[in-house]
């Protein structure tokens, strides 16, 4: 039936996301999700804004979400103006789109990246070109000094993990005053710079962050830009014309409290950042090459062994790991940082896989 689809459903190739697998009790290790629950103090906002009978939800949400903004204003040290709030970092990446980066002159972002950005790109018809990673996966800002309608980049860059400096991030900045530049900061929190610091002295800087990494509420769907109050009316403009009601209730609610515990955040933040210190030594003495991460996730090859074959035996355990068919990294598996138990049940499979390949 697909002759009723528009021209521009013709020419999609949607994005695929991680398997959610349906194994029992699935070592988890392929979407980045945190391994560590969020902080008490949400469920506990969850419940009282729910209340005994759940009142509240025949009411809409509050459609500018002000005590969140407020609160995560206060967190950063900037005004509640000066950020969006959406329905995960990947809504408020599509209204970014559509609001600020569809312009005459292409949009610069890397080869190797999230691959959301030429979903959205072809989906919002923007036209896009993109910039090579070296062989190291390393981005190079000098590399984007050309005439451009927008510069996206994350930061750390997925699937690597490679995080920029932030006085690299300033340069690219400063050197784009004709455009906006965005920075993704999905995985910043474990252990990359926020480019927020840079936000009262560039109006051209959009900064996106999520609850769903470091917060451990990728089930909940907040997302955030920051930026100038400019840039911020832009994105509501656009918000307002397709759905002035994307974050409900209960996110809101749960988004909240997890700001309010800085604690419990930065606790399960360090763990992540020690697990991953200690996978990648685990994956390095196995023989991988290791990208260098300021992620929770890996991204590491192994010479001796093809990395969709060791993503297929590993999945045979029930162990699910994340392996992209692209040029230039269809040998490397991206790996999502796990508990300590979750790494070393992975560690135990690869040297149990390869002992068969050497017998």
């Amino acid at each position: 039936m697909s002759r009723y689809w528009s021209d521009v459903v013709h020419r999609l190739t949607p994005y695929v996301p991680g398997e959610q697998p349906a194994a029992a009790h699935p070592v988890k290790l392929n979407t980045n999700e945190n391994p560590y629950p969020p902080s008490p103090r949400v469920v506990e906002a969850i419940r009282r804004e729910l209340g005994d009978a759940g009142e509240s939800l025949r009411r809409y949400p509050d459609p500018t979400a002000l005590k969140l903004r407020e609160t995560v204003a206060a967190h950063h040290g900037i005004r509640a103006e000066q950020i969006f709030v959406g329905n995960g970092s990947d809504e408020v990446l599509a209204l970014t789109f559509q609001a600020l980066l569809k312009h005459d002159k292409p949009l610069l972002f890397p080869d190797i990246t999230y691959s959301f950005y030429p979903t959205y790109a072809r989906l919002f018809e923007v036209d896009y070109t993109t910039i090579a990673l070296d062989d190291s996966f390393a981005i190079h800002v000098d590399d984007y000094a050309t005439p451009n309608g927008g510069v996206l980049l994350p930061n750390p860059n997925a699937p690597t993990g490679r995080p920029l400096p932030l006085a690299d991030i300033e340069r690219l900045v400063a050197r784009n005053t004709d455009s906006v530049v965005v920075i993704d900061e999905a995985y910043v929190d474990f252990g990359a710079e926020s480019a927020i610091a840079l936000l009262d002295r560039y109006s051209n800087l959009l900064v996106v962050q999520t609850v769903s990494k470091s917060r451990s509420l990728a089930g909940m769907r907040v997302g955030f830009a920051f930026g100038h109050p400019a840039l911020i009316d832009a994105l509501n403009r656009v918000k307002d014309s397709f759905n002035s009601y994307p974050l409900d209730r209960l996110a809101q609610a749960a988004a909240t409290a997890a700001y309010e515990d800085d604690a419990w955040f930065r606790d399960s933040c360090a763990k992540v950042i020690a697990s991953r210190e200690r996978l990648a030594g685990g994956l390095t003495a196995l023989g991988f090459e290791v990208v260098p991460s300021a992620a929770n996730l890996l991204f590491a090859r192994h010479e001796g062994y093809d990395a969709a074959t060791l993503a297929l035996r590993l999945r045979e355990r029930d162990i699910f790991v994340r392996h992209f068919k692209a040029p230039r990294i269809d040998q490397h598996l991206r790996i999502s940082v796990g508990t300590d138990a979750e790494c070393d049940i992975l560690l135990a499979a690869l040297r149990d896989i390869f002992g068969a390949y050497i017998g």
